[in-house]
């Protein structure tokens, strides 16, 4: 008879075994090169939403209308980047110490309420991957975003996540948002407008950016304090750019080793194991009403089941 660490030995070989025949093929698949000069035309969770629509009798259908980067508000990209991803100039795909805080407060609340996905694993969520939670999909986003961001600039990445993300029910891309709520072009965007956008992004269908009091304005105020700064010395002012931009694809930057993506695939693995029983697909919990904490953290996203950006 095995003894119990000789039992916990083999089934983690074979968990990891699995996991790997399972997922390796992400290594390869799909070609993400063209993505530096071509837009997507559609995304997995586009089609996913279409398919949603159809089954409910909607005829409704997205047709993207690229924006290209320079022609996005500055206002915006440092809102959305204070917003959702603060480290996003700065880190390699994955933010290990954002990950590690939302881990902590998961396992404090006993529930999956926070989340640590950066912008660049949102982007390989809704361009590939169905919105559900499993550790195969878990391990499949981790290799995508560490190609992701070997591949494509940091700009590029994100110009095309504003423009495939959904901004409320059936609003997808940054150019349709700002016309639909705001009746402007992207480019035209101002700090407060931007920072209402930004406020929707983890749950696009619960919140609107049009609404006053309540949590959307508490967060906005929160993001504009954090995202323009220099607004208190001059309050009608904007800004000419956006946090710390940089055009080097990840791929030459000094850890480009694949250190992440073994790290992450490794902590996977071992969850996986010890939670065998809970490692299967499902909807996230609804969102809750958000507390103060909430409110004073940006960056941390809810599970909701309205977007794919968070696993």
């Amino acid at each position: 008879m095995m003894k119990p660490l000789q039992r916990f030995g083999a089934i983690t070989a074979i968990v990891i075994g699995i996991l790997l025949l399972s997922t390796g093929r992400y290594f390869c698949v799909p070609d993400l090169k063209p993505l530096r000069n071509e837009n997507p035309a559609s995304t997995s969770f586009i089609k996913y939403r279409e398919r949603q629509w159809v089954k409910k009798g909607q005829g409704h259908s997205v047709s993207l209308r690229w924006v290209p980067y320079d022609r996005i508000s500055p206002n915006l990209i440092r809102a959305v980047v204070v917003s959702e991803d603060a480290k996003f100039w700065r880190h390699h795909g994955f933010d290990f110490a954002e990950m590690k805080n939302a881990a902590r407060t998961n396992i404090e609340k006993k529930r999956f309420k926070f989340g640590a996905s950066t912008i660049s694993q949102q982007l390989v969520k809704n361009l590939y991957l169905r919105p559900s939670k499993n550790v195969f999909r878990k391990i499949a986003e981790a290799i995508l975003t560490w190609r992701l961001d070997r591949t494509l600039s940091k700009k590029r990445i994100l110009e095309i996540y504003l423009n495939v993300i959904e901004w409320g029910d059936g609003v997808f891309g940054i150019g349709q948002a700002a016309r639909h709520y705001f009746g402007k072009t992207a480019d035209a965007l101002t700090p407060d407008e931007a920072s209402r956008l930004a406020v929707v992004l983890p749950s696009p269908r619960r919140y609107n950016p049009l609404r006053n009091g309540g949590y959307v304005e508490q967060r906005a105020s929160v993001i504009m304090e954090r995202a323009f700064p220099e607004r208190r010395e001059n309050p009608g002012g904007s800004v000419q750019g956006e946090l710390l931009p940089s055009d080097t694809p990840a791929g030459i930057r000094s850890d480009s080793s694949g250190t992440a993506i073994a790290e992450e695939v490794r902590e996977t693995a071992v969850e996986a194991v010890r939670n065998l029983d809970t490692a299967t697909s499902g909807n996230r919990s609804s969102v809750k009403t958000p507390s103060a904490a909430d409110l004073s953290s940006p960056g941390r996203q809810e599970y909701s089941d309205d977007t794919a950006v968070a696993f």
